[in-house]
């Protein structure tokens, strides 16, 4: 038996689904009481949403809508009923976003995957997150000392005072972004000191192959986490390390740019988000990154759903002669043309003029159908493209839907 959190990570799939569907119900009738989710969800019983399939037919909120709804309907953009002292922290996140903390000991759910990076009760964790509006300094400060730990809320910056604290209190635990971890281990080491760090959460920033072998070969064990200010920990990575296991008490969905349409598992697409907080319902919050499901459980024993991890972003708008083209007006090509595979619309200059070309699989690879997808992209964007038709398979899975290939002088 794997060492793990609890018994919730060990479900059955199957049991988990239906635990989640049962409950969604009571989540959406919760939300319906807020006003913007009565105007975007109508009439809607919530007793028919107990599915998959049933929750992939509701309207997307996309967070880039958020600081628009919550400064015509301040602060949470008619999204929360519940009184203010309801909640014991409030956030504003870049946009801004505002954002409610509940009351409880671990609001955002950080304790499993600080768990699965080998925190224990006992240590002592340098936070390097900031406590500063954002909620990253205690997201991270709740979820350790829901574990019994003891967090030195460092915050980022201040090397000096950071190698005093590390010298001091000399913890085993680090939370913060990658680059800052190596920043601070390059510090000790400069200063002929010797880290006492020995395993590390990190989030917020790339993470690349280069950066892990370093910290690896430091004596560092580094665990990401994919965490939001709207969910906090939506994904988290083990002793497996393959791919980020989904948090217990959310329903992640991969859809395809642009829309709300759920992709095949293995395919690339932007990653969706419901949660069951009945104090915050949040019904399939778009959050414009890229990413994919893995097939077949962890091989860590934990049993839920996994993704590949942070694969980019998916709001891919550009302007092509002035005007805005978006990756929804691209699946609103796909729509009309459901004979088409994958899409990908490649914006060039040629002289002094922006041109597009608009890549499309298809079984079919003739004139006709190229000029009549012409004709649809034009009618769907009022801007002229090429149409390129090639064979199934031939464009890569990355989630890409427009892909800006100008050189920037």
């Amino acid at each position: 038996m794997p060492d793990h959190y609890d018994d919730f990570e060990l479900r059955d799939p199957a049991v988990r689904e239906s635990d989640l569907f049962e409950r969604l119900p009571g989540v959406i009738a919760a939300a319906l009481q807020a006003p913007a989710y009565r105007e975007r969800l109508g009439g809607l019983d919530p007793a028919s949403i107990d599915s998959r399939e049933a929750l992939a037919k509701l309207p997307l909120t996309r967070k880039s809508e958020l600081p628009a709804l919550q400064k015509a309907a301040p602060p949470f953009g008619g999204l929360v009923t519940v009184p203010l002292a309801t909640f014991g922290h409030f956030f504003a996140s870049p946009g801004p976003i505002f954002e409610p903390e509940s009351r409880d000991a671990d609001p955002w759910g950080g304790a499993r995957a600080l768990y699965a990076a080998g925190f224990r009760r006992g240590d002592v964790v340098l936070n390097t997150f900031s406590y500063h509006f954002v909620p990253g300094g205690l997201m991270m400060d709740s979820a350790a000392r829901a574990l019994g730990c003891s967090v030195i809320p460092a915050g980022p910056g201040n090397i000096g005072q950071q190698l005093d604290m590390i010298e001091a209190f000399r913890p085993a635990a680090y939370c913060g972004t990658p680059d800052f971890l190596k920043i601070l281990i390059d510090a000790v080491d400069a200063k002929g000191g010797t880290s006492s760090l020995k395993k590390a959460v990190v989030s917020g920033a790339a993470f690349p192959t280069s950066l892990q072998e370093e910290i690896a070969g430091r004596g560092i064990a580094a665990f990401q986490a994919y965490a939001t200010a709207d969910f906090g920990f939506i994904a988290y990575e083990t002793e497996a390390r393959d791919g980020l296991v989904v948090n217990e008490d959310l329903i992640v969905e991969i859809v395809r740019p642009g829309t709300g349409d759920p992709v095949p598992a293995g395919e690339v697409g932007e990653i969706i988000v419901t949660s069951l907080d009945l104090l915050h319902p949040q019904i399939r919050l778009a959050l414009g990154d890229l990413t994919m499901a893995m097939p077949e459980v962890s091989p860590c024993g934990r049993t839920n759903m996994r993704i590949r991890g942070w694969m980019g972003r998916a709001d891919q708008a550009t302007k092509v002669k002035g005007m805005f083209v978006r990756p929804e007006q691209i699946a609103e090509v796909a729509r009309q043309h459901p004979e088409l595979g994958r899409l990908r619309l490649v914006v060039t200059r040629s002289g002094e003029r922006d041109a597009m070309t608009l890549m499309a699989e298809a079984v079919r690879l003739d004139a006709a159908l190229a000029e009549t997808v012409a004709v649809t992209l034009h009618n769907v964007t009022r801007l002229s493209g090429q149409v390129e038709l090639v064979g199934p398979g031939s464009l890569p899975n990355d989630g890409k839907v427009i892909s800006d290939e100008r050189s920037i002088p």
